[in-house]
């Protein structure tokens, strides 16, 4: 403790006037005030050094500024003030008590800290400086504070509770030892409960309840609803699509939300926004009738469409393969582009998935009608080959209009392949043969530009004629063979030979050729039936009247019978069955 004894150097501390007053009013004995007294008493002067306190004797008590715990504390402190304080020992030579504040000040401050401890009540005190752990806490004492117990969770700057005045709760204490161990985590745990209880209590679930906004992310936004908070997904921010919430509000916005679920026990609670107002889904089967046009805004494209807004919350989709008439797929961004107003078509709706069907091209008329205005079908065109398959050849004769030229139809002669006869990017003149508007298809032909060779064939041909024909295919039932090119025959087994023949393929080869005989023709569905057997049987006919008209008039009837014995079957060097 400080002297105040008289500097002759500092003459602003106490008067000579001072110390002769305090002489003269002194008559108090040490026994009236024994050290450790508290006493209460009023400021009666403040030097630099000291406060004067009347504190009702005669003699008035000095408490020196080194008693402050925190030299602002007695800069704030004026005359008239009343301060409670311990006296530490009297000084008659001087003529005033020594007071100490600093002891009241841990006295009154163990008092409090073990009624708050035992009543599980807080206390309010400042946090001083960092220490291993934890850091230093005025409570009018030194306490610690652990940094476990800082806060509900770690703390990501330390440094940032150093002078802040909170409140703690009493963890440990010990007034012997003026052990004081203090938890601010404690008193927030309290705290939170208490918020929970209240906000939880007032809950009801299609209620509403105001709040305010504490935060955003990606996925929504937090809304404290007085200590506790819940959260606002972004699907139930709006009727409507929202890419971030900061679309729809801002941090510190107060607003009224309808509580959608909550569980107290996880302390969980879903809140909504766009539930305030009516769903706009519930009328819109009532609204978009399928084949209604409609405008709409461009909201989003993908690779499988486009989504166009009919109205706030309601969106229908573009499918990509209702956005143009053409056969091939065209990337939306090709066609349309986001924010772009359009007219579709509504297509189909289903309220209960959410879910619109709507058509671009549906509302402009089909390439294809007004090609079937122009063209008819035996028309001429010129196109260009876009691609070959094994079935037939794709040509475009129109913009967006491909026809395909089956493989049937590329020539009169049997094709393997179209590539036997065409190349992609080859530019051809074909005949229109059909057009099907309901299938969308073109029917092209390219064999029709020489005329039909089977309309020719019947017209020159007849049953009975006899051809020459090659094996193109063998089956089980007989052989097919091409009279002409482009034009085949079927001949049946009980037609191949006299006799009978159970597999054709052990008789015959492709490629072989045989002289065979029309036996039926069917210019309705182009066939024509042959017969190998009966062209062999008019051939010997033939040889036999040619022989007979060859032999001598001597020839008998018995030499005629005989020779014609030598060529009936069953008989070998013109001997018969049996015959050595």
């Amino acid at each position: 403790m400080s002297d105040t004894k008289k500097n002759p150097k500092n003459d602003d501390q106490l008067t000579p006037e001072d110390y002769e007053r305090l002489l003269d009013q002194y008559h108090l004995s040490d026994q009236e005030l024994s050290a450790g007294t508290i006493v209460r008493g009023r400021v009666v002067k403040k030097t630099p050094s000291h406060l004067l306190l009347d504190i009702g004797h005669k003699t008035e008590g000095a408490i020196p500024l080194e008693d402050f715990r925190n030299p602002q504390e007695f800069e704030e402190i004026k005359v008239g003030t009343e301060i409670e304080a311990i006296l530490e020992r009297s000084r008659p030579q001087d003529g005033y008590f020594l007071l100490s504040k600093k002891k009241a000040d841990a006295l009154r401050a163990l008092e409090h800290l073990e009624k708050a401890y035992h009543s599980n009540n807080w206390v309010t005190g400042t946090v001083k400086a960092r220490t291993r752990n934890g850091y230093t806490v005025d409570v009018g004492l030194d306490a610690f504070l652990p940094e476990s117990h800082a806060d509900l969770r770690p703390i990501k700057d330390p440094d940032s509770l150093l002078g802040q005045t909170l409140k703690f709760k009493v963890m440990k204490f010990n007034r012997k030892e003026e052990d004081v161990v203090l938890s601010r985590k404690l008193l927030l745990q309290d705290e939170r409960e208490k918020r929970k209880r209240r906000v939880f209590g007032r809950l009801v679930k299609g209620g509403t309840v105001k709040g305010t906004v504490r935060s955003l992310t990606s996925f929504g936004a937090f809304i404290d609803l007085g200590g506790v908070e819940g959260l606002l997904h972004i699907s139930d921010l709006s009727w409507g699509k929202v890419n971030h919430p900061s679309e729809v509000l801002q941090v510190g916005q107060e607003v009224e939300v309808v509580v959608l679920d909550f569980n107290e026990n996880e302390e969980k609670i879903s809140l909504g926004y766009k539930q305030l107002t009516p769903d706009p889904w519930l009328s819109v089967e009532q609204k978009y009738q399928p084949g209604t046009r409609i405008t709409g805004k461009v909201a989003s494209l993908t690779d499988f469409g486009a989504f166009v807004e009919l109205e706030k919350g309601v969106e229908g989709l573009v499918h990509v393969s209702d956005l143009t008439w053409s056969k091939k797929m065209v990337h939306p961004k090709k066609v349309l582009q986001v924010g772009q107003e359009v007219t579709v078509q509504v297509l189909e709706v289903n309220p209960e998935s959410r879910r619109i069907s709507l058509g671009l091209k549906q509302v402009t008329p089909h390439p294809l009608e007004l090609f079937a205005q122009k063209h008819n079908p035996g028309s001429r065109l010129r196109g260009k080959i876009t691609s070959l398959t094994d079935f037939g050849a794709f040509v475009q004769v129109d913009k967006d209009i491909e026809g395909l030229v089956h493989i049937s139809d590329i020539s009169w002669e049997k094709v393997k392949h179209p590539s036997e006869k065409l190349k992609v990017g080859e530019e051809i003149e074909v005949v229109l043969l059909n057009v099907d508007l309901e299938k969308q298809k073109v029917s092209l032909g390219i064999k029709q530009l020489e005329g039909d060779i089977w309309e020719d064939f019947f017209q020159r041909q007849k049953v009975g004629d006899v051809l020459k024909v090659k094996i193109v295919r063998i089956a089980d039932f007989g052989v097919f063979v091409e009279i002409v090119p482009g034009i085949e025959g079927v001949v049946f087994n009980s037609e191949l030979d006299d006799h009978r023949v159970e597999n054709p393929a052990e008789v015959f080869k492709i490629g072989e050729e045989k002289m065979a005989k029309i036996i039926k023709l069917n210019p309705a569905a182009r066939k024509i039936s042959l017969s190998f057997r009966q062209a062999q049987a008019d051939q010997q006919k033939k040889e036999f009247q040619k022989y007979l008209e060859g032999q001598s008039d001597r020839l008998t009837l018995g030499d005629l019978l005989r020779e014609q014995l030598k060529n009936l079957p069953g008989r070998a060097n013109g001997k018969k069955e049996g015959e050595s």
